[in-house]
């Protein structure tokens, strides 16, 4: 513990190699913070393959961006050729060299005039290179070519001492120097003794592989500094060099749980009613004709109206064309790209091999800025790599876009074959939601059934929707069953159809039943009123009879009352027949 504690203290102590940010886009991250401030350094390669544009540039940048002043030292172009040669990526070297920030300094060594001798040294350039830098306070070099210097020689000794000697006074003089040199055969340079006594190698490598160039630059080695030691693609276009870092193993990424819509409702409602996540990366596949191009339009339409950015990537069609095609099912994506809000890029896959193309995307996604992108489809890119070319590639733009929280939906066509089956399981996997769209062939009829294969994080439905497109948008049927199992397109329909019969006719049977069942009751209602009627008349009748012997009995008492006041008692036996009357 004791050893270790004092290895930590020891190395906290240690001061790291300084360094100079080239300001080359990519390069500063590949070799960790730019190259060795005060050492020279050998860019090697074949012709063609950007060693003076990287010198160049190297120059330039330090003068704007890091106010560094530098003296380039051509010894094949001369001052007014350089500049002509680079204007066209935006440097102005004129303007540089008025304002003090940079001189170009064109020394022409005749080989014939090179004499192979022991007296043979690099004094004269010394003395001119050295006035070069005092006039301008130069920080950095560039010599360009080295082997003009040295083209005659064919003494290894004398060679390697001025070699030498040329290194160890850029040192001394503490400038940051790049040394640019052709490839050799079987070595790195011509003379094949530049990288060992250069303090940092830069390789650079133009290839051509199934008719597509692509150009590649490698640290083959930096002194006292990790650094990456991987071959990178770059590309040269209107700004310069652009490198592409190969993207790290570590899977630390930041997720959000912000949702970005689909752009179809129904759609988002099969994926909790939100759509994917932020930062997720979308894969719709199907066969040709099942609408992958109108599903990413309607998510690049649905972005746009949230006032994001959104970049399109096309591999089959112009932006004029998907745009047109577009306004058909109702989306208009003209409006978005005079806003700004949507930008198209369009090109067949075999303009790039497949890392230009990646480096391409990353340059446009810096430059852009966007919130979400689209690439239609990515199967075109096997043409130009195999299916595992591809899937590094996306792996690498997978992650990149996944930590500057990018959305990105990708379409890939489908075959209907196993091969095509595993190339989507392939690609699948790399994807956070998977989209599968087929075709359903029934009763003569060729319809789209979607299907959310996975997505990760995400609560979604399991079901089989059919996939509609029409003039008012793409929208999803609720799933239908019938007898057979899914319908779709006119059998769906005639389904529908044969539902609504019936229920008409049910309708129809059940209001014949409620007629019915309405006249009863009103027959029932007739019989028991004649009931009640009878009931009452007899009731009546009961109640008259009664009433009738009731008067009679009272009449009869009065008419004895009134005798037996009339006569009193002469007539003694009306007071038996009164009893009886009572009686009774």
């Amino acid at each position: 513990m004791a050893i270790k504690a004092k290895q930590k203290k020891a190395s906290a102590n240690l001061e790291p190699l300084p360094k100079k940010l080239t300001g080359i886009k990519g390069f500063d991250d590949i070799s960790y913070g730019g190259l060795p401030a005060g050492r020279p350094t050998l860019v090697c390669g074949d012709a063609g393959c950007g060693k003076t544009l990287f010198s160049v540039e190297f120059i330039v940048r330090g003068a704007i961006q890091f106010n560094e002043p530098g003296v380039f030292v051509a010894f094949e172009e001369k001052s007014d050729e350089l500049a002509a040669n680079v204007a066209s990526l935006g440097f102005d070297l004129k303007e540089l060299i008025r304002k003090r920030k940079m001189r170009v300094d064109y020394v022409h060594i005749e080989r014939s005039e090179i004499a192979e001798t022991g007296d043979y040294d690099l004094d004269g350039l010394f003395i001119r290179l050295e006035h070069a830098i005092d006039s301008i306070g130069a920080k950095r070099v560039v010599l360009d070519t080295i082997e003009s210097l040295f083209a005659g020689l064919q003494n290894e000794s004398i060679l390697r001492a001025e070699l030498r000697r040329l290194f160890q006074w850029l040192k001394d003089k503490g400038v940051t120097a790049v040394i640019t040199a052709e490839k050799g055969n079987g070595a790195l340079t011509r003379q094949g003794m530049e990288e060992y006594v250069s303090d940092c190698v830069i390789l650079l490598d133009h290839r051509i592989t199934n008719q597509v160039s692509t150009r590649r630059i490698r640290i083959v080695k930096y002194r006292g500094s990790i650094h990456g030691t991987n071959e990178y693609p770059f590309l040269i276009d209107e700004d310069g060099i652009s490198i592409l870092p190969v993207t790290s193993l570590k899977l630390e990424a930041k997720v959000s749980g912000e949702k970005v819509s689909s752009g179809i409702p129904s759609l988002d409602a099969m994926l909790e009613g939100k759509g994917f996540y932020k930062g997720s990366s979308v894969l719709v596949s199907g066969t040709a004709g099942t609408g992958k191009t109108s599903i990413s339009s309607c998510f690049a339409d649905a972005v746009c109206k949230k006032n994001k950015r959104c970049l399109f990537f096309a591999f089959e069609e112009s932006p004029q064309q998907i745009m047109r095609n577009m306004l058909s099912i109702g989306i208009d994506l003209d409006q978005h790209v005079k806003k700004g809000l949507l930008r198209f890029h369009a090109s067949r896959p075999t303009l790039y091999g497949l890392e230009m193309h990646l480096v391409f995307i990353y340059k446009m996604i810096h430059e852009f800025k966007p919130d979400a992108i689209v690439l239609d489809p990515i199967t075109n890119l096997i043409t130009v790599g195999s299916d595992s070319e591809v899937k590094s590639i996306l792996t690498r733009l997978i992650d990149f876009l996944q930590g500057l929280q990018i959305t990105v939906m990708f379409t890939a066509l489908g075959l209907n074959n196993n091969s095509n089956e595993q190339t989507d399981e392939t690609v699948s996997s790399l994807v956070d939601s998977w989209i599968l769209i087929r075709d359903i062939e029934l009763n003569g009829e060729r319809n789209k059934g979607l299907y959310i294969m996975k997505s990760r994080g995400i609560k979604h439905s399991t079901q089989v929707r059919e996939l509609i497109i029409s003039h008012k948008g793409i929208y999803l049927e609720n799933v239908y069953l019938g007898s057979h199992g899914i319908l779709t397109g006119s059998a769906r329909e005639a389904h529908k159809l044969q539902i609504q019969t019936e229920s008409v006719l049910s309708d129809h049977a059940q209001s014949r039943k409620n007629k019915q069942i309405a006249r009863k009751a009103k027959d029932l209602e007739a019989r028991i009123s004649l009931l009640n009627t009878e009931f009452e008349s007899i009731r009546d009748d009961l109640n008259n009879a009664g009433d009738e012997e009731k008067l009679k009995k009272q009449v009869e008492k009065e008419n004895l009352d009134k005798m037996e006041r009339m006569r009193g008692n002469d007539y003694p036996f009306l007071g038996s027949i009164k009893g009886k009357i009572n009686n009774k």
